[in-house]
């Protein structure tokens, strides 16, 4: 019985968060709104992500005409 009601509450517990989808903040879900968090930290540490560093070293800088 006691196994029972730990089962029980630890499977209660689980469905207490949003779910991605949900409405957040500012009328963006809660995915959306945790994904411009963990962007607004990287511009504040100024880290670019791998896609982007590959990017940059791949591309020839461009000559301007006048």
């Amino acid at each position: 019985m006691r196994n029972l009601l730990i089962i029980a509450a630890v499977c209660l517990t689980a469905a207490c968060g949003k779910a991605d989808n949900e409405p957040g903040p500012g009328g963006v879900t809660v995915g959306e709104a945790r994904a411009l968090d963990e962007a607004a930290e990287m511009i504040e540490a100024r880290r670019l992500p791998e896609a982007a560093l590959e990017q940059e070293s791949s591309e020839e800088p461009k000559q301007q005409t006048e």
